[in-house]
């Protein structure tokens, strides 16, 4: 029998609750949280890490007194010192970080985003004042960079595909290491005001040696999820613009692809492409931005994480990568779906897009071609891609509003449409605040498709789909424990087709919580606990289609030592058949010195065979490890290795191997080696498939290479020469051949004015 019969209802309920109800206070314990007076200086600084202008001498200062991590507001173990200004067009921040071994620090050259195995320091800044949303900017001892977005609705969750275009330097000393970072207000969005603005912001220190340990400005309060509620404020800000704030970047691609059109066969040799395209960036106001786009460049200059696809139902996920899909992509986001997965715009010629917040109201509209429609066809037990030969136009639409101190609500519109075909979807969506650990959050949402015949074929649907998605997740937070409820139900004929939603004809009940225990800092072991939750999945008919109890247990402490290890139980029908699966997982990482860490992740137990609808005995493992050799190379192995064994044998064995080598000549120029190799090998005598032609390969192998050299200036400004190749071998083949190959070179230059 389903769990809940009639989701209207609650909705219903639920939505009713949320208008008429009062909001509750959240008033974060003060505690040790101050203001501090922005100092204003019109002198301009050499982004050096020297700290040598007169400037810093007046400048606001504060210090890292207190380690958030795994200390719990105890003091700091070293000193670190963090000093502000603003000159009206860029906000600078300076570091001193003492430390009394110097020669422990650890720092290497490196590409953006990816510092996080160094020593780094921070500014974490909330320039709406909102304490919902804010910006993060890391810098290494080096003065490489990472820039995040950082969403606080719902606890701390962080985004690193966002990138700013800002300076920073470092120097390390004999008492430490200094770093300077200057960051232009047209890099931020803030309240479009001529009036003083208040910012929350924390400066924070990532101090990795034995433990790794966190420091920061204000002591955080583990009993408040919260956290940009705690942070120190800085007030000023009067005489701040944005500038013009337009931004310009032309990009030229040119490539060459050739192929083998038969396999063993000859080369048939590729045109030259150049491909022109544009990118603009307009802030129309300090709050508002504009970005139109066109022939947006989809080349994929670094290669994807290889992801092992055997024995899986469901489409894999990669993330997005393009500058004009990119920036400002947390306004399109919802509470419990995700609805807007621009990965799905696959070959645009242009779109525009509008992206702001004025006041409490945030807002955004994107509207795009698509010369490659395809789209994910979900199920309750799997999912397929379906393409269609046809360009397809996309609109998106996103509204929310903050209510009380961190509530919201919001509404979402996604259409897209081609000749014969189209998908609109609607959405309303918030989290409400029952206290400062209490908080529900809801979305519901309704579809409407109309497929084409080729689909309707291949997919077994009906031309009109139209159906419903509701999701509500209670959750309570406190520093010692977690306790978690969610219903989500989603109808057969529901479709989000711009989103990444794998999964329809289901309704879902999910219970479970966590048990947190600390230790000392420098204790063998610095926090362990366990969680564990059950969950029951039906389809609309009320059909069981799968019970779940999982129990875990965790540990963290020296040498960054972190395991997670438990045992999952489930009853899954497949095949109109119940099959009960029991697996042993565990998660190990650690790092042994201090350039290298290792880790893995390994399953074994009972698993179905899909391809046959069977029960098996699975083992998975993925293993992995990187290694800093010196300041300027990096070396990294990620292994995964899976085998199924079935009553009359092994079914397959699957391996696979991403090696990845770099060098880094300086902070801007860099060499990089990515190898990739995949290879499958199954016992075909033990598939049961009735029809010859749908047996798969006794083998196959894929492999694929890519050489490519890069000089960035900034995220957008750069340049990129590549080589690259792949091929396979199946039962018709002898031995692993290519079957293609690229070069490719890509300019981009951002101009702004």
């Amino acid at each position: 029998m389903s769990f809940i019969k009639n989701s209207q209802k609650l909705t219903n309920t639920l939505l009713f609750f949320v208008i008429t109800t009062q909001p509750f206070s959240l008033v974060a314990k003060q505690g040790d949280r101050e203001r501090f007076e922005l100092t204003h200086n019109k002198a301009v600084i050499k982004v050096d890490g020297r700290m040598d202008e007169a400037v810093w001498k007046t400048a606001t200062k504060m210090e890292l007194k207190y380690e958030k991590n795994p200390g719990d507001g105890t003091p700091s173990p070293v000193k670190t010192e963090v000093f502000f200004y603003e000159n009206g067009t860029s906000f600078n921040v300076a570091f001193i970080a003492y430390d009394p071994n110097p020669e422990k620090i650890r720092a290497s050259l490196r590409d953006r985003d990816d510092l996080w195995a160094d020593d780094n320091v921070a500014i974490i800044v909330d320039t709406f004042n909102d304490e919902r949303s804010g910006y993060e900017f890391f810098v290494n001892p080096l003065g490489a960079q990472a820039d995040v977005r950082m969403d606080d609705t719902d606890g701390w969750d962080e985004d690193d595909s966002w990138d700013a275009i800002w300076d920073s330097a470092g120097q390390i000393t004999d008492f430490g290491y200094v770093v300077e970072m200057s960051i232009p207000f047209s890099a931020l969005r803030f309240p479009d005001t001529d009036e003083e603005l208040v910012w929350n912001i924390t400066g924070w220190r990532n101090y990795p040696r034995d433990v790794k340990i966190q420091m920061t400005t204000n002591i955080f309060d583990r009993d408040i999820k919260c956290n940009l509620c705690q942070f120190h404020q800085l007030i000023g800000f009067e005489e701040i613009k944005s500038g013009n704030n337009f931004q310009l970047t032309p990009t030229l691609t040119v490539s060459r692809a050739d192929e083998k059109p038969d396999v063993p066969g000859e080369w048939q040799n590729g045109d030259i492409d150049v491909e022109p395209g544009l990118d603009v960036r307009w802030g129309l106001t300090q709050d508002i931005v504009l970005n139109a786009t066109l022939n947006p460049d989809f080349s994929q200059v670094e290669a994807d994480a290889g992801q092992l696809d055997v024995n899986n139902t469901y489409s894999l996920f990669y993330p997005e990568k393009r500058p004009f899909f990119l920036d400002g992509a947390s306004y399109f986001d919802t509470t419990n779906f995700n609805f807007v997965h621009t990965r799905n715009i696959a070959d645009p010629d242009g779109g525009i897009k509008l992206t702001g917040k004025t006041n409490e109201h945030s807002y955004g509209l994107m509207i795009a071609n698509d010369n490659n429609t395809s789209f994910l066809m979900p199920g309750n037990q799997g999912s397929d891609i379906a393409t269609l030969d046809e360009e397809s136009n996309v609109a998106i639409a996103r509204y929310k509003m903050d209510v009380g101190e961190r509530n919201n609500v919001g509404v979402l519109m996604t259409h897209r449409q081609s000749d014969n075909y189209h998908n609109t979807l609607a959405s309303f969506d918030g989290t409400y605040w029952l206290s400062q650990n209490d908080s529900i959050q809801y979305q519901v949402a309704q579809s409407d498709t109309k497929n084409t015949a080729d689909v309707m074929d291949e997919f077994d649907v009906s031309e009109n789909q139209r159906d419903t998605a509701f999701s509500v997740d209670y959750s309570r937070d406190t520093r010692d424990y977690n306790l978690k409820a969610g219903y989500t139900n989603i109808g057969e004929d529901f479709r989000a087709d711009l989103g990444f939603q794998s999964r329809s004809n289901i309704e879902r009940v999910v219970l479970g919580g966590r048990r947190t225990y600390y230790g000392e800092s420098d204790g063998t072991l610095t926090q362990w606990g366990y969680f564990g939750d059950w969950d029951k999945t039906y389809d609309q008919d009320g059909k069981v289609l799968e019970e779940e109890y999982e129990v875990h247990g965790t540990m963290q402490g020296k040498k960054q030592f972190f395991t997670n290890f438990g045992v999952v139980h489930r009853e899954k029908l497949y095949e109109e058949q119940y099959f009960t699966e029991t697996q042993f997982k565990t998660f190990v990482e650690i790092r042994p010195i201090a350039n290298i860490i290792v880790g893995t992740f390994f399953k074994f137990g009972k698993q179905i065979d899909f391809a046959n609808a069977q029960l098996g005995d699975v083992v998975y493992l993925e293993a992995f490890t990187e290694w800093d050799v010196n300041q300027h190379i990096n070396a990294s192995i990620n292994y995964n290795y899976s085998h199924l064994d079935v009553d009359d044998g092994r079914l397959f064995t699957a391996h696979q191997s991403d090696v990845r080598l770099s060098y880094q000549f300086n902070m801007r120029s860099k060499l990089k080696l990515v190898v990739q190799y995949t290879g499958i090998a199954r016992d075909v005598d033990l598939y049961t498939e009735e029809v010859p032609e749908d047996l798969p390969d006794a083998q196959d192998r894929y492999f694929s290479s890519q050489l490519i050299y890069s000089y960035k200036i900034n995220p957008q400004t750069l340049f990129f020469l590549g080589y690259s190749d792949g091929g396979y071998q199946d039962d018709s083949l002898a031995q692993l051949t290519r079957d293609k190959r690229s070069v490719f070179t890509k300019f981009s230059y951002a101009w702004q004015m």
